[in-house]
């Protein structure tokens, strides 16, 4: 039986072909001594290694499933010391294991999600610390701003037509933050690229966004020596934020301002989906991380105590939310189906990479978690 290795390269730094994805240079040879995992020998080098290297299931002596089904578990919101006494190990192994997997899926994520044309971004940032919010003790506004210089802030950003993350970040909510989020953004767009972008009434996104988008204009001269240049945002550059008033804990009002551009050109672009000026979707995401990561999850005794944890937390959901779980807005309806045959299948479910083209299926933990990411991106064939 012919074996499929076009997704396998040379792992040695000496060989030639070493980080070449589909050159023909892998082949398999089989079960070294009975062993689980198959070993593969790169042609060029005459190198043997097995097909999990450079995947978190490297060198591990349990059963591939059982990691699985940790990693699942976390995923989908259980605390680490939960997820050890499920699954009858040590808590500081399954820290490893979440430590591994968080650094397979950032790699994993930035391997496929880059070069991205998107009509809007939302972005936001959602406090991971809520111990002081008690009943009777103090109001949700009080721990806003008691927990503005606390570390623990979780920063998102999101392309609301796919509902994918373009990028997540941990830090305090700074003015340097904004800055770093809106870097991250511009990092995964294609260099053409100038979305929509709302926010909150956070003033440090305005800031931020000309700083990205922005570029030296001479202001017209009203005597002998004119003003100096000054850095100003680019005429295609469209920001709106969302601001609202709160009274009791109790939502009273809310003010759509727009920021950069026309409000005619800000509504043009959302026209196109049926939308108007909102951040919806973006707090809904922040819904989700609220139940898929358990250390950001309201009322519960699994908060963070490091911002790194937290940070690989949530790499692991973010490669989760957008290549494995599917989200039934995205579903499509399969074609030709007859009617009075309810136990056909009549959706196609979707995750946010599958619905934008990214993949062209949905993808299951364990593909993830078994697929080697080049060391660098790959040329394109043809």
């Amino acid at each position: 039986m012919l074996i499929d290795t076009t997704g396998h390269f040379c792992p040695q730094t000496t060989c030639a072909y070493h980080g070449r994805v589909g050159w023909g240079n892998i082949r398999a040879n089989g079960h070294p001594s009975g062993r689980r995992w198959r070993q593969l020998v790169c042609l060029g080098c005459h190198g043997y290694f097995l097909e999990t290297h450079g995947t978190p299931l490297h060198g591990k002596q349990m059963e591939p499933d059982k990691l699985v089904w940790a990693i699942s578990a976390l995923a989908e919101g259980l605390g680490l010391r939960a997820v050890a006494r499920v699954f009858e190990t040590d808590p500081t192994t399954v820290l490893g294991w979440l430590v591994e997997t968080a650094d397979h899926l950032e790699a994993f994520s930035h391997h496929f999600v880059h070069d991205l044309d998107v009509e809007q971004v939302q972005m936001d940032e959602l406090f991971a610390v809520l111990s002081a919010v008690k009943d009777g003790e103090i109001s949700e506004q009080q721990a806003i701003k008691r927990l503005s210089r606390s570390p623990h802030w979780v920063w998102v950003a999101m392309d609301p037509v796919y509902t994918r993350i373009l990028a997540v970040d941990v830090g305090d909510r700074t003015l340097a933050m904004a800055q770093r989020l809106v870097h991250q953004v511009t990092r995964v767009l294609a260099p053409h690229c100038a979305p929509l972008f709302l926010t909150d009434g956070f003033r440090a996104y305005r800031t931020a966004l000309v700083t990205h988008y922005g570029r030296w204009t001479q202001p017209a001269r009203c005597q002998a020596t004119g003003p100096r240049p000054r850095w100003m945002p680019k005429p295609g550059l469209l920001y709106a934020q969302v601001i609202k008033s709160y009274r009791r804990r109790r939502i009273v009002g809310v003010t759509h301002r727009v920021v950069f551009g026309t409000r005619q050109a800000v509504e043009q672009v959302l026209a196109k989906r049926g939308w108007t000026i909102n951040t919806r979707f973006v707090e809904r995401l922040n819904l989700d991380f609220r139940q898929h990561v358990a250390a950001i999850g309201r009322r519960v005794n699994t908060l963070c105590q490091h911002e790194a944890g937290l940070r690989h937390q949530l790499m692991l959901f973010q490669g989760y939310h957008n290549f494995v779980l599917p989200h039934a807005s995205l579903r499509v309806p399969l074609p030709d189906v007859p009617e009075g045959m309810a136990s056909v299948k009549r959706w196609q479910q979707q995750t946010p990479a599958m619905a934008a083209g990214l993949t062209d299926h949905v993808w299951s933990l364990r593909e993830v978690l078994r697929y080697r990411v080049p060391p660098w991106p790959q040329p394109q064939v043809g």
